[in-house]
C-alpha cells in the first residue's frame, strides 16, 4: 500500500469510526428520550389512577407494592416500590405543562427528584443542560450547594431568574460564587498547604476546578510571568473566558487579602489589557482568593477603581448547607414583607 493510498485509507478509517461514534451517540439519545418519556407516562397512569376516585386514593403504599409485584412478575426487574414511587413523583414534579426535558437522562431526573425545593431544583435542571453536566458534575454541585452559594448574593428577582434560567454568564459578576468551593482537593483539615501547594492542587484537578468556576472557563498558564522594566512578576492562574471573550487572572492567598494585593492584581490587569489582549479581546477580569476578606479594606483599597477587579473567598470543604438555607429563606421572606408593606403604603 502505498504513501497516498494509505492517507486516503487513514481518511477513510476516520470517517467511518466518526460516523459510527456519532450513530452510538444518537442511538443512546434515543433511548434516553423515550425512557424518560416511559417513565412520565407511568407516573401519570398512576397518578391519574389514584386522582380518579377518593377510594382509589387511599390505596398509597398498597397499590404500589402490589404493582410492583405484578409489574416485576411480567417484565422483570425496574418496577420496585421505590421505582414506582419515583415514577409517580416524576409525573407530579413536572405535569402536562412542565414537561422534563429529553436533553437530561433519567439519572439526571432521579437527581433532580431529590431536591425538595423547586426553585432549587429548577436552577439545578437548567444549568445541567446548559453546561451539559454529567450524573457526577450534578450530584457534586448538588453537594457543594451551588445554587445557595449564588442566590445568596441576589435580591428576589435574581434569585427567581437563577431557578427558572439558570446562571446566565452576561457580565463580569455573573462569573462570581461566594465562596468557591475546593472540596474536591481532599485536603484534611488539619493539614496546612502553601499558596504553592495549593496552586499545584488546583492545576492538577483542573477538571473539577473548571467545573466550578463555571463555563466558559479555557486554562491558559500557571505562574503566567509578566516583565515591567526588568522586573518579573507571576499571576497565579490565568484563563480565558470563551463567552466574555476576555482573560480572567485568578491570584490565590492563604490569609487576608491586603491592599497591595490588590494594588498588584490591578497593575496585571493594566497589563493584560495593553500587552496581551488582542482585537476582539474585552477588559481582562481578576480575582484574588483568598480564605477570609476584610469588606472595608476591600471597598476603600479598590475605591474608584475602574477595573474589573473581584475579591473571593474560598472555602475547602463543603458549606454549611443549613445557614445558606436560611440565608435564602430570609431574603425572600424580606422581599415579600417589603412588597406587602408597598402595596399597604399604596406605592
Amino acid at each position: 500500500m502505498d504513501l497516498t493510498l494509505n492517507n486516503q485509507y487513514q481518511h477513510l478509517l476516520e470517517q467511518l469510526s466518526h460516523t459510527y461514534v456519532q450513530g452510538q451517540q444518537r442511538a443512546m439519545q434515543a433511548v434516553n428520550t423515550q425512557l424518560v418519556e416511559t417513565y412520565w407516562q407511568i407516573g401519570q397512569h398512576i397518578v391519574e389512577f389514584e386522582q380518579h376516585g377518593q377510594q382509589r386514593a387511599v390505596y398509597g403504599k398498597a397499590l404500589l407494592e402490589a404493582l410492583a409485584r405484578d409489574l416485576s412478575l411480567r417484565h422483570g426487574k425496574g418496577f420496585s416500590r421505590s421505582n414506582l414511587n419515583r415514577f409517580r413523583q416524576f409525573y407530579m414534579v413536572y405535569p402536562i405543562c412542565a414537561k422534563p426535558s429529553h436533553k437530561l437522562s433519567w439519572s439526571h431526573y432521579v437527581e433532580l427528584l431529590k431536591v425538595s425545593n423547586d426553585l432549587e431544583r429548577g436552577f439545578y435542571e437548567k444549568q445541567a443542560i446548559h453546561e451539559r453536566w454529567s450524573v457526577p458534575e450534578l450530584k457534586r454541585q448538588k453537594a457543594s450547594s451551588l445554587f445557595l452559594r449564588l442566590a445568596a448574593s441576589k435580591d428576589k428577582e435574581g434569585i427567581l431568574q437563577l431557578a427558572q434560567q439558570g446562571q446566565i454568564v452576561t457580565q463580569p459578576s455573573d462569573l462570581l460564587r461566594e465562596p468557591y468551593i475546593f472540596e474536591f482537593l481532599k485536603i484534611p483539615e488539619a493539614h496546612q498547604v502553601s499558596e504553592t501547594q495549593l496552586e499545584t492542587l488546583l492545576c492538577d484537578h483542573l477538571q473539577p476546578f473548571l467545573l466550578e468556576l463555571g463555563k466558559g472557563f479555557t486554562f491558559v498558564g500557571r505562574q503566567y510571568r509578566i516583565t515591567l522594566n526588568n522586573t518579573h512578576y507571576k499571576v497565579d492562574l490565568v484563563f480565558y473566558h470563551r463567552i466574555l471573550r476576555c482573560f480572567v487572572l485568578i491570584d490565590l492567598k492563604l490569609g487576608d487579602v491586603q491592599h497591595y494585593d490588590i494594588g498588584q492584581m490591578n497593575m496585571y490587569l493594566g497589563y493584560f489589557a495593553n500587552e496581551e489582549n488582542v482585537e476582539g479581546d474585552n477588559p481582562p477580569i481578576g480575582i484574588i482568593l483568598s480564605r477570609d476578606k476584610d469588606e472595608l479594606l476591600v471597598e476603600y483599597a479598590t475605591y474608584n477603581m475602574d477595573s474589573q477587579l473581584f475579591v473571593q473567598k474560598y472555602q475547602l470543604y463543603l458549606p454549611d448547607r443549613e445557614s445558606l438555607q436560611r440565608e435564602l429563606e430570609l431574603t425572600l421572606r424580606e422581599a415579600e414583607l417589603n412588597g406587602e408593606l408597598k402595596m399597604e403604603s399604596g406605592e
